[in-house]
């Protein structure tokens, strides 16, 4: 599968801005699983020349018809595209969790435990109960 973009070795902690041209069903379907865990929209180019960017919410494979569904941007319906159909994917959309970790989160919440345990401290000081 060829991506487009030059990135480090090593797993990039991001798909933004990478864009894959999947040569075989099985490409196709690693794409696919890409996209589905991005956390942004993606860029399909079909083999009909059209293109659609959305949100990919669900995929199914099977070995018959193998197929993905997503969220248009420009709809409110969703629609189902076929693996044979496309052409190449791209990862168009902000990835709204590139830099957020497990850590980051972690850190985040124990500093505000302490902040909240500060604040009942000192309001238990001043009722005179400590």
């Amino acid at each position: 599968m060829t991506d487009t973009k030059n990135h480090t070795t090593g797993f990039p902690s991001s798909l933004e801005g990478r864009v894959f041209t999947p040569t075989s069903l099985a490409e196709i379907t690693e794409a696919v699983e890409l996209a589905f865990d991005y956390r942004g929209d993606v860029t399909l180019t079909l083999r009909s020349g059209e293109s659609v960017t959305g949100y990919i919410y669900n995929r199914q494979v099977t070995a018959t018809d193998s197929c993905l569904e997503l969220y248009p941007a420009d709809r409110p319906d969703a629609q189902r595209i076929p693996y044979s159909a496309i052409a190449t994917i791209a990862f168009t959309g902000e990835d709204t969790a590139n830099g957020k970790s497990w850590e980051t989160w972690v850190s985040k919440k124990e500093s505000e435990r302490r902040a909240e345990a500060e604040r009942v401290e000192a309001d238990a000081r001043t009722r005179g109960y400590l």
